[in-house]
């Protein structure tokens, strides 16, 4: 017979989770997670299940999804199913968007390697003007 552990309060999740108590407050707040329950002194319970979604909520938000993208996704899980698909979509969706990004940042790159490059000392400070070589540009 499988023995069904007990639930966990808030405090010991946060613990064993290394997820501050605050955090797991906003968490259930925004609906990423529910509490089971709580004790006579108001603490909330979670069960089991609570560490498989914050090690999900953590691994989702390093690949830089938005809580509330995690949340979509914790959604469709919550319903029976494999949110697998739609993720594929969103992560195909930010490998462009980074792209975009690195070849913005590569423009600026240059244009500060050409404002650099072409740098003076300006030896009168005019009243009108804070600093003449970034102004021109």
């Amino acid at each position: 017979m499988l023995v069904k552990e007990a639930p966990k309060q808030i405090g010991l999740v946060a613990k064993e989770s290394g997820v501050p108590i605050k955090t797991i407050r906003y968490y259930e707040e925004l609906g990423l997670l529910k509490a089971l329950s709580r004790t006579e002194g108001g603490f909330r319970l979670f069960d089991l299940d609570v560490f498989a979604r914050l090690n999900f909520i953590k691994r989702a938000q390093t690949l830089g999804l938005s809580l509330l993208e995690i949340k979509e996704f914790l959604d469709i899980h919550d319903q029976g199913e494999l949110p697998c698909d739609r993720l594929e979509v969103k992560l195909k969706d930010k490998i462009v968007t980074i792209a975009q990004q690195i070849e913005q940042l590569q423009i600026l790159k240059l244009e500060l390697e050409g404002l650099l490059s072409g740098w003076e000392t300006v030896p009168e400070i005019p009243e009108n003007t804070i600093c003449p070589i970034i102004e021109r540009a």
